[in-house]
């Protein structure tokens, strides 16, 4: 009995022991995953590889699973911007770019630039001079996700528009709203290459300013691809896919045009009652327009001088729009990747539910 009861007292302390062990191990997973919305974002994104062009040429992963570098302010945003070692960067809240303080991002490889849910990168300057927000310029494997780009207004003085890629490579734009850029809203140029955009919003949403230096009253274009006729060292580069994107309310034109490049554009919504020319078919342009919807437009397509390389539509659905919408006659490349391509009958509903920032940080997006 009693060598019974020794046993009993000895089973007993070890299942005290055993289980307050579990107790503190718990209470200690608890207390270290305060940050799990940041860990959670970060690992989704780097399970995750860029789709169409961006797939390409290597791939783009950007700054993958680093940890985030969290900025609140303007000149955190720019050192962590201009801080090469730095490789994933998460925006909260409203960062207001200071006139003249547009950001250099230059000569960085494998970087992320991501927003938090409503994070906003913000400028007030509307002169030649001191406008925009970011110029990216010699960049390679970059992301940039969940942000909202927001100018000033469109007024024609030559100024800069909120963001710009120069000669860079492999870069995935996702889930990003432009609104009201100066001189454009989101333009791509000087032999960039690789380029996904998808699921982004173009828009403006305040009334353009008349009598600027340029001549333009009215200067709401919002995304040229190649800066001129003239740049012909663009011939091979500016391979890009607008996959998923909308092309929104007092957009007028640009919706891109395009020189040089061969550009996908896909599965995507035109719906600006303020529109001139939508997507814009410039100097040897070679374009495949598929499986979008233009509700309500004018010239969904143009063919501007009619110097382009080739301009072929499949699939699209036009309601309600007028003037120009057919294509050269010669087929456009064949895109050396695949995607899911929605039937243009649910384009609409896909489009105005999922593009702009709409995610709540970090997420991967698929195609």
């Amino acid at each position: 009995m009693k060598t019974n009861y020794l046993h009993r007292i000895v089973l007993t302390v070890i299942m005290t022991f055993i289980f307050t062990g579990c107790s503190k191990s718990e209470t200690s997973d608890t207390s270290t995953a305060n940050p799990e919305p940041v860990a959670t974002a970060v690992a989704s994104a780097a399970a995750c590889s860029a789709p169409a062009w961006a797939s390409l040429n290597g791939g783009t992963t950007g700054g993958g699973a680093a940890t985030p570098t969290i900025v609140t302010t303007y000149d955190a945003l720019k050192a962590a911007i201009q801080n090469k070692s730095v490789k994933v960067i998460q925006v909260n809240g409203t960062i207001t770019i200071p006139s003249g303080g547009r950001i250099p991002f230059q000569d960085q490889t494998g970087k992320t630039l991501f927003g938090s849910a409503n994070a906003r990168l913000v400028s007030t300057d509307q002169t030649q001079d001191n406008s925009g927000i970011i110029y990216i310029k010699r960049c390679n494997n970059i992301i940039i996700r969940n942000l909202i780009f927001e100018g000033p207004g469109a007024y024609d003085v030559d100024g800069w528009d909120n963001a710009t890629l120069d000669a860079c490579n492999n870069v995935w734009v996702d889930h990003c709203e432009f609104r009201d850029g100066v001189d454009g809203n989101f333009d791509i140029k000087n032999t960039s290459d690789y380029i996904t955009v998808s699921y982004c919003k173009f828009t403006y949403l305040k009334p353009p300013k008349a009598g600027g230096s340029g001549g333009a009253d009215d200067h709401r274009f919002t995304n040229l691809i190649g800066s001129g006729d003239g740049a012909t060292a663009d011939r091979g580069h500016l391979r890009i896919t607008f996959a998923r994107c909308w092309w929104a309310a007092g957009c007028v034109a640009r919706m891109p045009r395009v020189r040089f490049g061969q550009v996908h554009i896909v599965n995507s919504y035109f719906n600006s009652t303020a529109s001139k020319s939508c997507v814009q078919a410039g100097f040897e342009a070679n374009l495949l327009i598929e499986s979008n919807v233009f509700e309500n437009v004018k010239n969904p397509v143009d063919l501007m001088d009619k110097t382009s390389t080739a301009v072929q539509l499949k699939g699209n659905t036009l309601t309600g729009t007028s003037g120009t919408a057919a294509g050269n006659g010669v087929t456009a490349f064949t895109p050396p990747y695949s995607i899911t391509i929605l039937n243009a009958s649910g384009v609409k509903a896909t489009v105005t539910a999922s593009a702009g920032a709409t995610l709540t940080g970090n997420t991967c997006s698929a195609l």
